[in-house]
């Protein structure tokens, strides 16, 4: 089969697809056939070596696929059952995978491959930033960076289904139509607009209770400055570089916040963790109520490509890689 590999740390042209080989499936494991792959920011924090791997590598956290052989001791699938995950192990630029199955999850016919590809690790980590990390209610008002982005555009649609009002900052007048299209009440082009004016103003003053921040070194200071006394900044990703060292003292002076750095691997740590959180995802996507962009599409061949228009910005919603 063919699968993308890396050899080492760097850009894009870093990554080859290569032919592998691929055995039969180990005990507590089914061989996939994938039929679509998800493409993340984090992949590219992987092959860029932010987050170390250990080389020779493949990349890719997610896919969608059809069971094609279950090893020893698996009973919860068999031959023919559709399935897909979100939280690895990497190496989903594959056509092929030996894979756990206790970390796959069946899928519904009302979801399709390509949806489920580009939903699972984007949908599963909104999940837990709006019902774990901060549990949103009735009634929040709440800010959104990268509103129009894969995760963004998931976010804001179930956030105005659990009642919250969305505010949503983006990068370009062309993302303020596609965030207000997905659920967002305001939008802020932080290219034009004093995004902590707004946010004030849009709450009387009082900012907001919580801050979804995937963007990093950017938006550190604006999202801090945005809370309300008390209020909490998640910081869930790096779109634009990590985020500096923090003087706790600041959170202090800025009204006693808080900060935490969640991670989708720890609030799916256990089974049970993965099985809630998955079929929390499924529900309100097979409901209709979160509807999953998948707005670009690219051969697995063509996944260079990919990538640079991903950290380019080129892209909007979910892309999917196809094998």
């Amino acid at each position: 089969m063919k699968a993308i590999r890396i050899e080492a740390a760097g850009g894009p042209e870093m990554m080859k697809l290569v032919h592998a080989e691929i055995g039969k499936p180990g005990p507590g494991q089914v061989r996939v056939r994938q039929t679509a792959i998800g493409l993340n920011y984090i992949d590219t924090y992987h092959r860029s070596g932010l987050y170390p791997l250990q080389f020779p590598s493949g990349l890719g956290l997610e896919a969608a696929g059809v069971v094609e052989e279950a090893g020893e001791g698996v009973t919860s699938l068999k031959p023919g059952d559709r399935v897909a995950y979100g939280t690895g192990p990497i190496g989903a630029y594959a056509e092929q995978r030996n894979l756990p199955a206790n970390r796959l999850v069946k899928l519904p016919a009302a979801i399709s491959d390509e949806t489920a590809a580009g939903m699972m690790l984007k949908g599963m980590t909104a999940r837990y930033l709006l019902r774990a990390t901060y549990v949103v209610k009735p009634g929040d008002t709440i800010l959104l960076h990268a509103a129009a982005g894969g995760v963004g555009l998931i976010m804001s649609q179930w956030a105005k289904a659990l009642g919250a009002t969305v505010i949503g900052t983006v990068g370009s007048a062309a993302k303020v139509a596609i965030a207000r299209e997905h659920g967002c009440d305001h939008v802020i082009n932080y290219s034009t607009d004093d995004t902590v004016k707004r946010v004030r103003e849009i709450t009387g003053g009082k900012g907001v209770p919580v801050v979804y921040d995937g963007v990093g070194k950017d938006t550190l200071m604006v999202s801090l400055d945005c809370l309300s006394p008390r209020g909490l900044m998640v910081s869930f990703g790096n779109a634009s570089g990590p985020v500096p060292p923090l003087d706790v003292l600041l959170l202090s002076a800025k009204g006693s916040l808080y900060v935490t750095r969640p991670t989708l691997n720890t609030y799916t740590a256990s089974d049970a963790d993965l099985r809630e959180t998955a079929q929390d995802l499924v529900d309100v996507v097979a409901s209709g109520k979160v509807k999953i962009p998948v707005n670009q599409r690219y051969a697995l061949a063509d996944v260079v490509q990919a990538h640079r228009d991903l950290e380019s910005r080129k892209t909007t919603g979910t892309t999917v890689l196809l094998p």
